[in-house]
């Protein structure tokens, strides 16, 4: 898989996890203090890369979760068609066909090269805001 195991106290804002082996970029984290009968617990909350869905776990701090290896990578455009861009890796010269989203519909033409990341699996077209 293309992952690495990180403690929960090691997280950062920012950095990502994989939660339900999602991709999710970290938003906010809290940590608790060490009770009576227990230690120290972290509250994650995250929103997914691929589907922006809003995801929260609960970990003590010592618990080994996955951080995902998000490759990001470049490919030139080679049709636009129906929300979906046809697409050629720069390096590998390999095609494929990622959706487009709605905000991004206008800005993405043929010819033109844009970022994309992949991680477990999956694709997205990355366009900077």
């Amino acid at each position: 898989m293309s992952w690495q195991e990180a403690e929960v106290r090691e997280l950062k804002v920012g950095k990502y996890m994989l939660i339900d082996d999602a991709p999710c970029r970290i938003v906010e984290i809290t940590m608790s203090k060490p009770g009576k009968h227990g230690e120290a617990k972290g509250r994650i909350v995250a929103i997914g890369v691929f589907d922006n869905q809003k995801r929260s776990v609960v970990y003590p701090v010592k618990h080994k979760v996955k951080v995902p290896i998000i490759e990001k990578k470049t490919a030139q455009v080679l049709s636009v068609a129906n929300n979906e861009a046809q697409l050629m890796d720069t390096e590998t010269f390999e095609t494929f066909v990622l959706p487009i989203e709605p905000e991004d519909a206008d800005k993405i033409k043929p010819g033109m090269e844009v970022p994309y990341w992949e991680a477990m699996g999956k694709r997205k077209i990355m366009l900077q805001s």
